[in-house]
């Protein structure tokens, strides 16, 4: 391991990779709106991937949706990729022009949590979008061929959209151990499979934490030598989109995006998509006043928990973890983990099975803060003193509220 002096280790933690710039100027938005309206013009003047096209429209009404419903997906869709409302029109062509985009889907070492998320998405504007309109050349999870076909199915894919297909991966790369995971009659390992499909791909997309950082399989002790994505495929553009399972919400957008730009989103340093990893959940929870307030939870079950107060002394890894969670919710937007009064455990930073996945809270490990002075005061020098993720600027500070909390209890006593 590598050491750096203190004044490096400053430079990296207080480097604000991961938060986005939500009004980067009219200039700016409407020259991506020129951009955006020629990428689409592109798309229209292609025949759909599949030789029978299906209309937009048909699907709604197959799907028993209204104009009015779709458009409130438009409106939700562009702001979640911090668009302004203006873009709604050209929200809406991108997933009308969807099927001229082809997708090819592996699993390598993974439980297909992912998946099931996208199948059991309660919202058909994530389901048919993407599995039904869009053209989804090869997934095993849901295709219909197996063995021999399958097989054929997959390079005849590889073929025809040589460079052009989008290539999404559920699961860790088992590195330690190849033979861990081989697939088809003349088998290749998860490391060939995922570099053979990657290099004729347009771009790749790792779906879930195991196949961003290598997930629960990359957990101590790592029998497998389980790595993410980016630790197998070099020199094309990758996308993580972690979380255990990934948002279908947050998919669903990567592909909008690329469907209106031809390129992948702005990304932070750990190649997440900055319009979905943008946020830390502390930030944003629906508990952040208690915590501000020094009001926690100290056992389950305590009056703290009744009133929904900070979940930070029960292990909450909200300050550490960066996600939407919090604004774009889970069914339908109906709930989150904190919200159903459970902390976060930070599955979409890298390792977090081992640092994050426990009810211990940070604050009474080992693991110390260097020191508090007010609230906010030493967000950067806390993320340095407990290092969490590379060039990550994070911060803790819940001592601080929690020194205030009983500081105002004793006060109140004394009177």
């Amino acid at each position: 391991m590598q050491f750096f002096d203190r004044e490096h280790l400053r430079a990296v933690f207080s480097k604000p990779t991961n938060y986005i710039n939500t009004n980067k100027g009219e200039a700016y938005y409407d020259a991506l709106y020129r951009k955006m309206e020629k990428r689409l013009q592109e798309l229209r003047a292609q025949k759909p991937v599949r030789e029978a096209e299906i209309k937009f429209q048909e699907l709604l009404e197959t799907w028993d949706l209204t104009r009015r419903d779709f458009l409130k997906w438009v409106s939700a869709t562009t702001a979640m990729l911090m668009l302004p409302a203006k873009f709604e029109p050209l929200v809406a062509q991108a997933a009308e022009v969807m099927d001229r985009v082809p997708i090819i889907w592996i699993n390598i070492q993974d439980c297909a949590g992912n998946t099931e998320a996208l199948l059991r998405s309660a919202s058909p504007t994530v389901d048919e979008l993407i599995l039904e309109y869009l053209s989804v050349e090869y997934h095993e999870v849901i295709m219909a061929a197996a063995g021999d076909q399958a097989e054929e199915n997959l390079e005849k894919a590889v073929k025809d959209f040589d460079g052009k297909y989008l290539l999404f991966v559920e699961g860790s790369i088992p590195v330690g151990m190849p033979e861990a995971f081989t697939i088809g009659r003349h088998p290749k390992t998860g490391v060939e499979h995922v570099k053979h499909l990657a290099e004729h791909a347009a771009a790749v997309i790792a779906v879930g934490s195991c196949a961003a950082f290598g997930g629960v399989p990359a957990a101590y002790p790592n029998p497998t030598g389980a790595v993410g994505v980016m630790d197998v495929v070099k020199g094309k553009p990758i996308i993580n989109i972690p979380a255990c399972p990934a948002n279908p919400a947050n998919i669903t957008g990567v592909i909008i995006h690329y469907i209106l730009t031809g390129e992948i989103p702005e990304l932070d340093s750990l190649l997440r998509p900055k319009f979905a990893f943008g946020y830390r959940i502390h930030d944003n929870c629906e508990r952040r006043a208690h915590f501000d307030a020094g009001e926690f939870v100290e056992e389950w079950g305590d009056e703290g928990a009744k009133n929904n107060f900070c979940l930070y002394k029960m292990g909450c890894k909200g300050p550490f973890t960066f996600n939407n969670c919090s604004i774009v919710r889970y069914n339908e937007g109906t709930n989150w983990p904190i919200g159903v009064g459970r902390g976060c455990i930070g599955c979409s930073e890298p390792g977090f099975w081992d640092k994050y996945a426990t009810e211990r809270p940070l604050a009474d490990s080992d693991i110390k803060p260097p020191g508090i002075n007010g609230v906010e005061a030493t967000v950067d020098e806390v993320g340095l003193g407990i290092l969490t993720a590379t060039a990550i600027g994070i911060g803790i500070h819940a001592v601080a509220s929690a020194i205030a909390g009983k500081r105002e209890d004793s006060s109140k006593e004394e009177q």
